[in-house]
């Protein structure tokens, strides 16, 4: 059935045939890992919510600020606040996560990292012990109050699922790594419900100016296969419901460069904080899996001092406005604004210090080693500082034109963008929350501003400039790591070997005969090699008429030196340069001499393999 349809694409395309086994072969793989994401995130997703509601809502009072579509289990909080939980609750969820992150020391943390540097070092491998490990330990420290993300744990989590995959499957390394970002992008499509964003991301975030091409497709179609599968569950609302359209004002695009210089700064702080955050728990001489539950237990302070601080303040005494969890709650009251919000500079104060608050929340999770996103809190805090920006600037201006819930979107995507080196994904992403591209333009220019004042810092130290810059793709760019000795040696090509008790008298007669030759193998009565005799030796022992015959190659010959048919070309290449060889002989698994690998025969496959470079002649 299947030749009557290849003969007509052929036909169709006689020059550039459909490579029909490899795009199927694709396609299912990225299928099944979306599958395998949209599952397992949608679970995670769950398991988070439920324990959150179980523990912080109904045992403890603590009423967390939510977006519109982040709810899962509608159960109405308790009505008494117990504060010595809110500061204990963290503290205990944070040690079992420590504990179980004993297993696999990798999931601690953010999640982005330790990804971003399995695909670069580590060939696209990742622990099958992470598939359980990181969501046990996320759902502990998320559910207890742990200032974090779910987008970091399912990045990671989808990311261990393609490479499982990719194993159980026994696809070619570079088709694993494909499937790891494959599945980092259904991890974040399945609990942030933005699909091509999500997919961007997952292409963009491995590199500080570049991006992994060859994964988009299967990116795309994995992050659509786990989008469907999480609006089959939750329902389609996006992250922050049905937002309002928002108007691009030209006269405004000044305003949007000054918002995009401030969010540069708090992200600035916010990097800041965190690394010191890492060094501070890093020093303290404690088990390592015990530092999330110290600093769980700091959360937890912390977010009690805040609940008297602001609480009064805003008229909200019950909750820390945003300190625990994603903060996907204060980014919602920034964009859509809320009733206890007021619209004056005392609303500019809170949201300010309100992303305040989370950087200093989010880097004692995270710089603990708690098992939370880092994605989340980003976007909430760039939210907060763009809505604070937006509401200082109409307030100025006293311009009704100006919508503060624009400019909590644009700072959102200029905060992330910035720190992640995401411009594209970040904006896509944006455009995809808000249901609209109104504001593309102001996004543009954002974007663009904060990628420039960030280029020096990074979210994900892992991430590497470009491609080149990859270890990964340095492999495979370098044809001595690429190619085998098999795919190199010639075995037609004539060679002279000598036997190990022939006089010396005899070599005059082989160096005459085999004058192009630089190494001569010496092989025994069963055919093996048992050593090796240099050209250079070779004649000058043919030229010193005394050594004639008190001599036999056994006296003259070096120990053998020798590359195996399957051994890479490099390591045969160091070889020849630490005997000082000009070749090398390459011997069958009996040890029987094939063919000599010479230093010309590697010098024209690295330069024929190697890319091609632009030369430009000075005049």
């Amino acid at each position: 059935m299947l030749r009557p349809v290849r003969g007509l694409v052929a036909l169709i395309t006689p020059d550039q045939p459909l490579e029909l086994q490899i795009v199927g072969r694709t396609l299912l793989h990225a299928v099944l890992v979306g599958i395998g994401a949209g599952v397992l995130g949608c679970a995670f997703f769950a398991g988070a919510e439920l324990l959150q509601t179980a523990v912080l809502e109904q045992l403890a009072g603590y009423e967390p600020l939510r977006a519109d579509g982040e709810r899962v289990w509608t159960v109405a909080p308790s009505p008494h606040l117990r504060l010595w939980l809110v500061l204990l609750l963290p503290a205990l969820g944070a040690l079992v996560a420590g504990w179980i992150t004993r297993y696999a020391p990798e999931c601690r943390g953010g999640g982005g990292d330790a990804t971003i540097d399995a695909f670069h070092r580590g060939n696209g491998v990742l622990r099958r012990r992470v598939l359980w490990v990181k969501p046990l330990a996320s759902i502990a420290t998320l559910g207890s109050g742990g200032s974090g993300g779910r987008e970091g744990p399912t990045m990671q989590l989808g990311a261990a699922l393609g490479s499982t995959i990719g194993r159980y499957l026994r696809v070619s390394a570079r088709e694993r790594r494909v499937l790891m970002v494959a599945g980092i992008a259904a991890g974040i499509s399945a609990v942030f419900r933005a699909p091509l964003g999500a997919a961007l991301i997952a292409i963009e975030m491995l590199y500080r100016d570049d991006f992994e091409s060859e994964a988009l497709i299967p990116a795309v179609l994995a992050s659509v296969i786990a989008y469907s599968i999480a609006i089959s569950v939750f329902g389609q609302s996006t992250l922050f419901g049905h937002l309002p359209p928002f108007s691009f004002h030209p006269k405004h695009l000044p305003l949007y460069i000054l918002l995009a210089i401030f969010v540069s700064a708090g992200a600035l702080l916010f990097l800041g904080v965190l690394h010191a955050s890492h060094r501070v728990f890093g020093k303290l001489r404690v088990p390592d899996w015990l530092r999330p539950a110290i600093g769980g237990l700091a959360l937890g302070a912390f977010v009690v001092v805040l609940i008297h601080l602001i609480g009064p303040l805003v008229g909200r005494t019950d909750q820390g406005l945003g300190a625990m969890g994603g903060g996907y709650g204060a980014a919602q009251v920034a964009i859509s604004g809320a009733s206890w919000l007021p619209a004056t500079w005392t609303g500019v104060q809170v949201l300010l210090l309100l992303a305040l608050a989370k950087i200093a929340a989010t880097s004692l999770t995270i710089g603990s080693g708690g098992s939370a996103g880092d994605f989340a809190p980003s976007l909430a805090i760039g939210a907060m500082l763009g809505g604070a920006f937006g509401l200082a600037a109409k307030l100025v201006l006293d311009d009704p034109a100006i919508a503060p819930g624009a400019f909590a979107l644009v700072g959102m995507a200029a905060f992330y963008g910035g720190v992640a080196n995401t411009p594209l994904a970040t904006l896509v992403l944006v455009c995809e929350m808000a249901g609209s591209y109104d504001l593309l333009v102001p996004l543009m220019l954002a974007q663009g501003v904060a990628f420039v004042a960030l280029r020096r810092v990074s979210l994900y130290r892992a991430q590497v400039p470009t491609l080149r810059d990859s270890p990964v793709h340095q492999r495979e760019l370098d044809p001595l790591l690429v190619l085998r000795c098999r795919d190199v040696v010639r075995r037609d090509r004539a060679f002279v070997a000598l036997e190990p008790h022939a006089s010396v008298r005899s070599l005059t007669v082989v160096a005459e005969r085999a004058a192009d030759q630089d190494v001569f193998p010496v092989i025994d009565g069963a055919g093996v090699l048992c050593g090796v005799l240099s050209a250079e030796a070779l004649r000058v022992v043919a030229s010193n008429p005394e050594l004639h015959d008190v001599a036999v190659v056994a006296d003259l010959m070096a120990p053998a030196a020798s590359a195996t048919l399957d051994q890479g070309l490099r390591i045969a290449a160091e070889l020849m340069i630490a005997r000082d060889l000009r070749s090398l002989p390459v011997v069958d698994e009996q040890g029987a001499v094939i063919g000599l690998l010479d230093e010309h025969d590697i010098a024209a496959v690295a330069l024929r393999r190697a890319p091609a470079r632009a030369v430009t002649a000075s005049a």
